[in-house]
């Protein structure tokens, strides 16, 4: 089975082609530099070239703030070339797994939403997802909808080694403490994927890690488990700060806790707690 990663340059997308080809799969990733899904006319031949029996589209516009100004850019990017890739796959007569985000839901409710729960994004990276995956669904039914959220992992930037580089620099971090989610380690994410595939799956699914964390959850055990590490820490501590503090140009879900109640019952092992997991990523980037 020949298995196509899109955005393999990236850090879900290379932590998925890396573990993929150490278990022996015949897996090949491509990068922006081999599909540019900024022109989404050339997207669904290059895709249908390749001739995969899956591709997984990990790749797509993610600069959540940068969206509100390059609004066409994460529109063409994220839904016109998510569904250039989705035709190219059904051209091919493969199968889809499309990577999406909690960034579809407003997080006004206070349970964790489920795959069923309605869409209603309150930015441009939401709302370019969200119609992304639509676009998907329209052409190829069949195919799997994942949506993760607050990833991070070895490869690529993210929140974990930003943190981790403040800390080494600063006497103190202020950090948000009124959003509300999940961390999600993307060697889970990545084997979530491969069960996913493996059970042949469709429909939409939520993936990440057990728990809930705010921001300033998530810095404070970054920073404790780092230390204990042995990671350069010069910061004393983190201070609780609310959102109205941090001002941005994209406004966040204030709880975008993801339901993992259906993913459970296909895997066939628990899912981690995110700090488990944190631990386990510090431990590899060390």
């Amino acid at each position: 089975m020949k298995i196509l990663v899109t955005g393999a340059a990236g850090q879900l997308g290379r932590e998925l082609l890396l573990m993929l080809q150490a278990a022996g799969e015949e897996a090949v990733g491509i990068d922006r530099a081999e599909l540019d899904l900024s022109r989404p006319e050339r997207v669904a031949e290059g895709i249908a070239a390749q001739g995969a029996d899956w591709v997984i589209h990990c790749a797509a516009y993610t600069q959540v703030d940068k969206a509100e100004e390059e609004r066409e850019l994460a529109f063409r990017i994220n839904r016109d070339a998510a569904r250039a890739v989705a035709q190219g796959v059904r051209a091919s007569g493969g199968r889809l797994l499309h990577v999406s985000t909690d960034f579809i839901f407003d997080g006004a409710q206070s349970r964790p939403y489920r795959e069923d729960d309605a869409a209603n994004p309150l930015g441009v990276y939401g709302q370019s997802k969200w119609e992304g995956e639509q676009a998907v669904r329209e052409v190829l039914p069949e195919a799997v909808i994942l949506r993760t959220a607050w990833v991070y992992g070895a490869h690529g930037h993210n929140f974990v080694k930003t943190m981790l580089r403040l800390a080494a620099e600063r006497e103190e971090l202020r950090v948000v403490d009124d959003q509300v989610g999940t961390p999600a380690w993307t060697a889970d994410i990545a084997t979530a994927i491969r069960a996913l595939i493996g059970a042949g799956a469709s429909g939409t699914w939520h993936f990440t890690n057990e728990g809930v964390a705010s921001w300033y959850d998530f810095a404070e055990s970054i920073l404790g488990l780092g230390r204990e590490l042995g990671f350069p820490v010069k910061a004393r501590g983190v201070r609780p700060i609310p959102t109205s503090d941090f001002p941005t140009p994209a406004k966040r879900p204030p709880w975008s806790v993801l339901s993992k109640r259906k993913i459970r019952g296909l895997l066939d092992h628990d899912i981690p707690h995110w700090r488990q997991s944190l631990e386990r990523m510090l431990k590899e980037i060390l």
